[in-house]
């Protein structure tokens, strides 16, 4: 398929601001699924609230766009009953570890064979400008006007111990590198994680004093490195991308459905 068969073009031009990382998302899931060479009936996207969740609505898959904080729950519903379906799930930094983290924690916790995108742009973009649970201390946000004070999570490390079986983070300026790790995530059978650093120039670089997108993107090449880069040894602030976890466990379908045939008595 081309890869305009995967876009709902009515929706163009699409609402996000100018110089924001989640269209750069958009094409990196595009080109993903573009090289898996899915049918679109394959699919689908499920999303819940906020600029990172309007992605929905521009693929052309079976979509869902639910409520904050909700779209793991909703995901693992249509997981459990359609399991030959492959789920996607883009998600903000809110959606998908303030409102939504318990879900996140125990759909990685049962491994269910779901692909969450958290697109890590620090802070709530559609609502205001608040700060998220990964804006970090000392930036500043429309409800942190003298700087945040909370620590923020780190998505790799939660996401490793609450036992996802692949676990990989890149961001807007590595575009190769990550269709790249979306297209293995999808791949992965099992609970995956991809987090992509974003940018959000309208409210994060504004209030922070970040300069523009594009300077926001350049920041972000140098201060990330591959997994296992000498630099990191060097310089210990420097955040790490690439593959962290891929392994193989028992994937919760699968599982659920030898309860099922155990129920059933073998029939």
């Amino acid at each position: 398929m081309a890869v305009n068969d995967y876009i709902r073009e009515r929706f163009f031009p699409h609402l996000w601001c100018p110089g924001c990382g989640h269209g750069i998302v958009l094409n990196g899931l595009i080109r993903a699924v573009e090289r898996l060479g899915m049918s679109r009936n394959e699919i689908v996207m499920v999303s819940g609230i906020g600029c990172s969740s309007r992605i929905s609505g521009y693929m052309d898959f079976h979509t869902l766009h639910t409520i904050h904080g909700r779209a793991l729950a909703f995901a693992t519903g249509v997981k459990l009953s359609k399991p030959e379906l492959n789920v996607i799930v883009p998600m903000g930094d809110g959606d998908a570890l303030s409102i939504g983290g318990n879900h996140f924690i125990h759909a990685a916790r049962r491994n269910i064979d779901i692909t969450a995108i958290v697109m890590n742009n620090r802070i709530y973009g559609m609502t205001g400008g608040q700060y998220s649970p990964l804006t970090g201390p000392g930036m500043m946000a429309t409800t942190a006007p003298y700087s945040n004070i909370d620590q923020g999570f780190d998505v790799v490390e939660m996401a490793r111990a609450a036992g996802a079986t692949f676990v990989a983070r890149t961001t807007t300026y590595h575009v190769q590198q990550m269709a790249d790790i979306i297209r293995s995530a999808v791949l992965h059978e099992g609970f995956s994680v991809v987090e992509v650093m974003s940018q959000c120039p309208t409210y994060f670089g504004r209030k922070n004093r970040l300069g523009s997108a594009v300077d926001m993107m350049t920041r972000m090449k140098e201060m990330t490195v591959p997994i296992g880069s000498k630099k990191k040894a060097e310089n210990p602030d420097l955040i790490e991308r690439g593959i962290f976890v891929q392994t193989d466990k028992p994937e919760y379908c699968s599982e659920y459905n030898r309860i099922i045939e155990r129920a059933m008595g073998g029939r």
